[in-house]
């Protein structure tokens, strides 16, 4: 059921009462539907955050806030549950006619050249509660509004990097779902990043019966240059049976596999193992979460093609800090850097 459908459930409830102590509430709850028309959703939120606020000392519309909750023989069962996806929908909505999201970039460095050679992408959200990326994507993907904001994202993060050195290719996050969505060409028509500086990190695993579905919605971009990165910190994403069949361009590899990797010879020698894996079916390997000197250093003995992580590079929102991105690593001088002040 769709929140719309929810809403318009709980207001059809709430007027259809006919107990005269609750007719100043319905009246209130009228007038915000005329203020709304066509929106119940917003009607019925905006409604009861004004009845809060400005009846808070009321006891009459804290009984009908309280009853709306609580009272079975008025509402519909699971009434917590749909004023929630409510609430939801209207703060998702709400960012994306605002526009409340910025993108930051973390730099990836090659680590034979010691040079930045692309950027990942990473979503930051302008508001007053303090919500993490992960949080508002999971509470959007909750009221059926995922894909919307993963598209809004995507936009962004393009947007963003016309202030990037044209070297640098650009690593946008992306759900095996969204890659299928015909949505996705049409973002290609439109934006001025170059397609074969796009590089498509997948977050989760593509379900098996879709797998057929999503590498035919692929082929026709990556034929013009889009690539591909699958990232082993996502459950199953980086799967390395599916690299026969879906052969990407990067293999991204996390603390999972490179933490303390200078200190432990066996993550040593798993490291090892994906350098000699990669270098034979021709993918670039990068390693994420890179966080000491020891760890950098031992990663690029082993020839692990390039890096990111706090040690090199921390995301910003910066265009001065995204112009240096094209200067040289200088990893003998790194503990000093980071040293300096303001780093």
């Amino acid at each position: 059921m769709s929140v719309r459908v929810q809403a318009w459930g709980i207001i059809a409830a709430v007027l259809s009462d006919t107990d005269p102590a609750g007719a100043a509430v319905r009246q209130r709850l009228s007038d915000s539907l005329d203020e709304n028309p066509g929106v119940p959703e917003r009607a019925l939120l905006e409604y009861l955050l004004e009845a809060r606020r400005s009846d808070a000392n009321t006891a009459e519309t804290i009984e009908s806030v309280r009853q709306m909750r609580l009272a079975p023989p008025v509402l519909p069962p699971k009434l917590a549950e749909q004023l929630d996806a409510i609430r939801s929908a209207s703060r998702i909505s709400a960012l994306l006619e605002n526009h409340m999201l910025m993108t930051a970039f973390q730099p990836i460095y090659g680590l034979e050249g010691k040079a930045v050679v692309g950027v990942e992408a990473l979503s930051r959200f302008v508001s007053d509660d303090g919500a993490t990326a992960e949080l508002w994507f999971a509470e959007a993907e909750a009221v059926g509004l995922g894909a919307n904001l993963e598209f809004s994202a995507l936009g962004s993060a393009a947007a963003a990097a016309r202030d990037l050195p044209g070297s640098l290719y650009v690593s946008l996050n992306i759900s095996p779902t969204s890659c299928m969505d015909p949505r996705l060409p049409e973002l290609f028509e439109h934006i001025e990043l170059p397609i074969d500086r796009v590089v498509l990190e997948l977050t989760e695993d593509i379900p098996e019966e879709e797998y057929l579905q999503f590498i035919s919605a692929l082929n026709p971009l990556r034929e013009k240059g889009l690539r591909i990165a699958v990232d082993d910190t996502h459950t199953g994403a980086g799967a390395l049976s599916r690299m026969i069949h879906l052969r990407p361009d990067f293999l991204k590899v996390g603390r999972n596999v490179i933490g303390d990797v200078d200190k432990d010879g066996v993550q040593r020698a798993l490291a090892a193992c994906l350098v000699d894996f990669t270098d034979q079916i021709g993918i670039t390997l990068v390693a994420e979460g890179i966080e000491t000197v020891g760890e950098l250093k031992v990663l690029t003995e082993l020839g692990i093609s390039a890096g990111q992580g706090y040690l090199l590079g921390r995301p910003s929102v910066r265009p001065e800090d995204w112009a240096n991105w094209n200067t040289r690593l200088d990893v003998d001088g790194l503990e000093r850097h980071l040293a300096s002040p303001g780093e």
